[in-house]
């Protein structure tokens, strides 16, 4: 314990971790401060997310940096599977499916990019292993192609019924859990020796926390990200109006940004210390994940919880931005190498999205 403590410390970040209780305390006496619930979330993310990071990169460093990003990636991909239940039990679909577009966007565009310039800053070039960056860009192209075909059913046959767009859903969330699954038996035990991290130029430091602390505030922290975002969601439409922000903005990208902080600090941490396989593997690994595991599961656990059968039936500008995302992310990682120009055309790529769906009128959102 005296690790973790000394680390909060010496950390100014870490002390925001004080304002953890403070959002708690404001839902109990004041439920209806929907902006001051919001900014309290906010700030009280940001030191979760690096203290996740820290013991992400403590875990890492002994498993090495393929399963670190896979580590990194399933708890940070719990915060958004939370808050799309949350949702689910309300019956808010459309915010669940922007969510899970945003998500995808958001690592495929901003994290990947913000790691290749923070890391490009620093360091002259980067490597990073190709291989493992082409898996994850081969598995996204899989879940769009996913994602087009009920879009292509629907508005080739307009007398096509709700019920087979759900059977098509059902089926095709089956296929993708289990090509996820197939994934990590080829990356993680039967070809596993394509997919090591290349070596870093100098080392990332010593480790701060031992495993066993580092695995215990990695689900501690996890559980209080996850409730903490829970009065996010609560407040975040209501602040929205207060900010002047649309609706698609907000599910596409506040609630993307959010959920994801804790990966974006571990990624930025990674690409900062010239370990940018971690970086690579936290942002694509993060993205395949969402794309094909988190939202076929809600797909399937919707029959349970929801209110009626959620289905893999996106709009087209959802279905079009994963597409420019995910061909941009395979055209930018196919080399293996980056330097911090690559990371500005990605963001740049994410800020024309962004500004898109900040500018779009009410009406047509």
């Amino acid at each position: 314990m005296a690790p973790l403590l000394r680390e909060i410390r010496d950390n100014a970040v870490l002390w925001l971790l004080i304002v953890v209780p403070a959002v708690f305390l404001a839902q109990a006496f004041q439920p209806e401060a929907h902006t001051l619930l919001f900014v309290l979330s906010v700030l009280a993310i940001v030191p979760l997310a690096t203290l996740l990071s820290h013991a992400t990169e403590s875990v890492a460093a002994r498993t090495g940096d393929a399963v670190g990003g896979l580590l990194n990636a399933t708890l940070g991909n719990l915060t958004e599977l939370i808050i799309a239940l949350a949702a689910l039990r309300a019956g808010q679909y459309t915010l669940v499916k922007a969510s899970i577009a945003g998500a995808i966007v958001t690592n495929t565009l901003f994290m990947l990019g913000a790691s290749f310039l923070i890391g490009g800053l620093k360091y002259h070039v980067q490597d990073f292993n190709r291989v493992s960056a082409r898996l994850q860009t081969s598995l996204l192209f899989l879940a769009v192609i996913a994602m087009l075909a009920p879009s292509i059913v629907a508005d080739a046959d307009s007398a096509t019924s709700t019920a087979f767009v759900n059977k098509l859903s059902v089926g095709l969330s089956v296929l993708l859990i289990g090509t996820y699954a197939l994934g990590l038996v080829f990356s993680l035990k039967t070809h596993r020796e394509f997919f090591g991290a290349i070596a870093p130029e100098e080392e990332a430091g010593e480790v701060a926390l031992p495993l066993g602390l580092a695995l215990a505030t990695l689900a501690g922290v996890t559980v209080l990200v996850a409730l903490v975002s829970e009065v996010f969601v609560e407040s975040v439409q209501h602040a929205a109006i207060a900010f002047g922000m649309t609706a698609a903005f907000v599910g596409f990208i506040v609630v993307a940004l959010v959920g994801g902080a804790a990966e974006m600090a571990s990624a930025f941490s990674g690409a900062s210390r010239n370990r940018l396989d971690l970086s690579v593997g936290i942002a694509l690994g993060s993205a395949s994940q969402i794309a094909l595991f988190v939202a076929p599961m809600l797909v399937l656990i919707s029959y349970v919880i929801g209110p009626a059968p959620m289905d893999l039936l996106f709009w087209p500008g959802a279905v079009v931005m994963v597409l420019i995302s995910t061909f941009t992310a395979f055209l930018t990682t196919s080399g293996g190498r980056s330097a911090w120009f690559v990371g500005v055309l990605l963001l740049m790529v994410y800020v024309i999205f962004s500004m898109t769906l900040y500018l779009l009128p009410p009406a047509t959102q």
